[in-house]
């Protein structure tokens, strides 16, 4: 068993994270929306609008969430890597979810299914690639 003062540490990195990634997630969610909604298809959108979350959300998460072990460059490359598999992952399940009717009308529930299943994928393997680490506690 974890001892209490580990839980909370952790606890408090998903939530600085949680806020971050809502600060990415608004720009991500209202580029999609008006990207789908105009111009591009759902998966040409939620390419580029991830994209653009994926720049803010490092930054932010480089000043407020994780202890950089690693050169900024590293850091950043390392980050792209992570969010490109992230990106996949979201547009291949917007791709799926776009099979039926439901979500190719309601788009806003379809990107938000696809964000919050990306989320956990997201924080551990940028807890890596800030800290170097995958689950320790200290």
């Amino acid at each position: 068993m974890l001892p209490i003062h580990k839980l909370k540490k952790l606890f408090f990195q998903k939530a600085k994270f949680a806020m971050t990634s809502s600060v990415a997630t608004v720009v991500d969610y209202s580029l999609y929306l008006a990207l789908v909604y105009t111009v591009l298809t759902p998966v040409l959108s939620n390419i580029i609008s991830a994209s653009c979350g994926m720049v803010v959300n490092f930054f932010l998460q480089k000043r407020f969430v994780f202890n950089l072990q690693r050169k900024v460059s590293t850091a950043f490359l390392l980050a792209t890597v992570v969010s490109l598999g992230g990106i996949a992952l979201g547009t291949l399940i917007i791709w799926g979810l776009n099979h039926w009717d439901f979500f190719q009308i309601h788009q806003y529930v379809t990107k938000l299914c696809a964000t919050g299943l990306v989320f956990f994928y997201n924080f551990y393997l940028k807890r890596f690639v800030f800290e170097k680490r995958f689950v320790s506690f200290e």
